[in-house]
């Protein structure tokens, strides 16, 4: 049968769909996942075409995802946690959603107080077991969705759950429908589609889900996990690795509107934003993160590095508050007690810090030669340096600027008396052994010892 597509405009062929192959043994893609050897990424060069939505935003997983890899945090943390999140978010919610564990008291006690603020934006939503106890909590909690488990590639359906492909397929059809009985709308999480058969498993399963949606007149939302981040952007990379075709398909072969397709990616191969940005570029509405890209393992999707993906791609932050990335990360630091690696992106504490001379050079020329963008206003972070034995007079002379707010003409350069005696002081440290790079304490020190105090200003 013919039908004119809504996505393209054209003619397409609707009579092909694809049915569950419910094989004897599992597809354990051997001649991609050999365990002994590194993942291969196969190629078969085809193409799928880019569908940017009209609108693309971010959703959280820091109070789940997140939480499971570090100690669980209190609900002060998550209710702080909670008001920065949605003051980078924005009053139009670029950041849609974030989703809870409501297990215990006190996860119970950190949605109530969330909801409590009368915050918008990010939504709350949940993530529960199967079962109908859990779905009616989240209908008596008056929470519109929540997040389901379902595995779907053989590695979990055969050797996980012990079960055949059709027995799975039922199982999450059944606990599909106790959601809908409830009243609430589930999100499915195709845990490990990376490894799953793409056309004998994900998509006669996810029409499946589609049917009963329209049945129940309930939507479904999907997110296609990339549970051990094997996903690949490149384009004409065969499934199950290609990020762009799992989108492709999902929206092609089942119907999955872009506002219901979300991805969720993990970083064990350094992929999680390129695939992420990918998701967004061939359809998905949403991208699954969490703060610092906290997670399993290597962790997930940072989305202090959408905010800035979304802004590259859109050619606006749309009412987004990046200067929250810097307080998220200070209260990660000072109240949570997590330490950032000092040279993450945005918010590590030198990310935008040199301490090579010839750099520092540049900066103190015209600061963008040597900053990705201006960090002081998006990030509230200016440039910095740090002193040691490669930063040169430049370096010493931008320090010092920095450090003391010197502008305009109390600003001084690399041939200033100060400078050039601070750099001498330098060398001599250097000269004497020493490997590490000198504190502010202690430059301040030296500084008041040249001349009796923090530089003079001019006029002062």
């Amino acid at each position: 049968m013919l039908e004119i597509s809504s996505k393209t405009n054209l003619l397409e062929q609707k009579n092909y769909r694809y049915t569950l192959q419910d094989v004897k043994e599992p597809n354990l893609y051997r001649d991609i996942y050999d365990y002994e050897s590194v993942p291969k990424v196969p190629f078969n060069h085809r193409r799928v075409p880019m569908n940017m939505p009209a609108e693309i935003w971010i959703t959280d997983t820091s109070f789940r995802d997140g939480q499971q890899s570090v100690d669980p945090y209190t609900p002060d943390q998550i209710v702080e946690l909670y008001k920065l999140m949605s003051k980078l978010g924005g009053p139009y919610g670029i950041i849609r959603q974030t989703e809870f564990f409501i297990y215990s008291q006190k996860d119970r006690e950190a949605v109530e107080r969330c909801r409590e603020l009368g915050l918008r934006f990010p939504e709350i939503t949940t993530w529960i077991r199967a079962s109908k106890e859990d779905f009616r909590l989240v209908r008596d909690l008056g929470i519109r969705e929540t997040g389901i488990l379902m595995s779907c590639s053989d590695y979990h359906i055969f050797k996980k759950m012990k079960l055949t492909r059709s027995q799975a397929m039922q199982k999450y059809l059944d606990t599909v429908r106790e959601a809908f009985d409830a009243g609430v709308m589930p999100r499915c999480h195709l845990e490990d589609i990376t490894r799953a058969d793409f056309y004998g498993f994900v998509v006669p399963f996810v029409n499946e889900l589609m049917k009963l949606s329209q049945e129940a007149g309930i939507p479904v939302r999907i997110r296609a996990c990339d549970t051990m981040g094997y996903g690949v952007p490149y384009s004409e990379v065969a499934l199950p690795r290609s990020v762009p075709g799992i989108v492709y398909g999902l929206q092609h072969y089942s119907d999955v509107a872009s506002e219901m397709l979300e991805w969720h990616g993990h970083n064990d191969f350094y992929k999680a934003v390129s695939n992420a940005a990918t998701a967004w570029l061939y359809g998905a509405c949403a991208v699954n993160c969490s703060l610092l890209g906290i997670g399993e393992r290597t962790g997930n999707i940072p989305l202090e590095a959408m905010v800035f993906e979304y802004a590259s791609l859109r050619g606006s932050l749309d009412g987004m508050d990046p200067t929250a990335i810097t307080e998220i990360a200070e209260y990660f630091k000072n109240e949570i007690g997590y330490d950032v690696p000092p040279m993450t992106p945005f918010v590590g504490r030198y990310f935008n810090t040199t301490r090579a001379g010839i750099h520092a050079d540049g900066l103190l020329k015209e600061e963008e030669i040597y900053n990705i963008f201006n960090t002081r206003k998006l990030l509230n972070r200016p440039a910095g340096v740090m002193v040691s034995k490669t930063s040169g007079l430049a370096g010493i002379a931008y320090w010092l600027n920095e450090h003391y707010a010197l502008t305009g003409e109390d600003m001084v350069d690399k041939h200033d008396p100060l400078v050039e005696s601070l750099k001498a002081w330098v060398d001599e440290v250097y000269e004497s052994g020493r490997t590490a790079a000198l504190s502010p304490h202690e430059l301040e020190r030296k500084v008041s010892e040249l001349c009796g105090g923090p530089p003079k200003k001019k006029g002062e």
